[in-house]
């Protein structure tokens, strides 16, 4: 009896070692494949789908890929200056960052978040919206893998091509094109901060009535973009 329970907890033991190598495979193959391949859907487009499905209320989605050439440097360089201005410099994780965020939580009711332009882009690709600690480890693997496997540039290109703009816009073409009329290559530093101003909350904010909260986020934005050096943070990742 005593062989056969070590014979089961072996069988299960290398059971589990084979799904996990097989889920690590599966994880490097997709991080691999997205290096080169345009995104056709994320896990955050993914999970508003099946949202709309169990509230019944109507939803249509706005997504259009396009290469990093086709999006106005300005609003590349919005976004890092106002969710990641350490983007260029950190490997996922901004940890300065972090512990400011800590250290104002433990002190304010408005919980200011930390997480870096690599860490939406792991988490809104590959994952889903919550506040678990499974979906935290599961952001953290995600981003060590982008950041290993893919340029800044390849990192910046796919979050501006799904992060969520509004209800159901997702990247760069689909918000300018429902925001401005334009495409996204023509959008002014001005759009683009405006665009980048209701990224913490972008089904509560909206660019195309913005409140005074965020006409005052646009102004630091831009503020911000200037310091940074404006449009050639972009053009130096595509160099």
């Amino acid at each position: 009896m005593a062989k056969q329970n070590r014979g089961w907890k072996r069988r299960i033991l290398v059971g589990l070692a084979w799904a996990l190598g097989l889920f690590l495979a599966l994880n490097i193959i997709l991080v691999l494949v997205f290096r080169f391949a345009p995104v056709p859907t994320s896990g955050l487009m993914v999970q508003r789908r099946v949202e709309s499905w169990s509230s019944g209320k109507p939803y249509v989605s706005r997504h259009r890929w396009v290469p990093l050439e086709e999006i106005s440097p300005s609003l590349g360089v919005a976004v890092i200056a106002a969710e990641d201005q350490n983007f260029t410099d950190h490997f996922g994780f901004d940890w300065q960052a972090i512990e400011k965020a800590v250290q104002h939580n433990e002190k304010s009711r408005r919980k200011r978040g930390a997480s870096t332009v690599s860490q939406q882009t792991a988490k809104n690709l590959f994952l889903w919206n919550s506040r678990s600690w499974t979906r935290k480890g599961l952001e953290a693997w995600f981003t060590l893998l982008i950041e290993a496997g893919w340029s800044k540039k390849r990192i910046l290109e796919v979050y501006l091509n799904i992060v969520e703009f509004g209800d159901g816009i997702y990247g760069a073409e689909a918000a300018a094109r429902t925001y401005f009329g334009k495409p996204a290559k023509k959008l002014t530093p001005s759009e683009a901060a405006l665009l980048a101003a209701v990224l913490p909350n972008p089904r509560k904010f909206k660019a195309n009535a913005p409140s005074d909260y965020i006409r005052g986020r646009q102004g630091w934005i831009l503020n911000q973009m200037r310091q940074l050096g404006g449009d050639q943070v972009v053009k130096d990742l595509e160099a």
